[in-house]
């Protein structure tokens, strides 16, 4: 289960972030995973409440943000849903695409303090 060393760097990194802005303790974390990033979320909740125990964010909820992937069409100019499994063939005019626009995203978008 890679989704444990993803929550792992997770922590890290948010710890460091809060750590530089002078917060010893942080409530929430909220990351954005692309449909295409290889990441179950639920998979992703589960390691990252195990991983937390006795770091900074020992008591942090993470919050998933889920991306769908799109890609988009040059000869319509239209952006479409490429699923999963994807599928990278224009839905209007059948034609391949290679432009991905959005799906693989897998950062850190937001950190919250430990109200005082």
């Amino acid at each position: 289960m890679h989704e444990l060393s993803i929550a792992t760097a997770i922590i890290e990194r948010a710890d460091e972030l809060a750590r530089a802005d002078g917060t010893d303790a942080v409530s929430k974390v909220t990351v954005r995973v692309g449909e295409l990033a290889g990441v179950v979320p639920d998979a992703l909740g589960f390691a990252f409440e195990v991983a937390r125990d006795g770091t900074a964010l020992a008591g942090a909820h993470l919050v998933v943000e889920q991306i769908p992937a799109q890609a988009w069409c040059g000869p319509c100019a239209e952006e479409f849903p490429v699923g999963m499994p994807p599928f990278f063939w224009c839905p209007r005019c059948d034609q391949p695409s290679s432009d991905l626009r959005s799906g693989r995203e897998l950062e850190i978008t937001g950190i919250e303090p430990v109200p005082a």
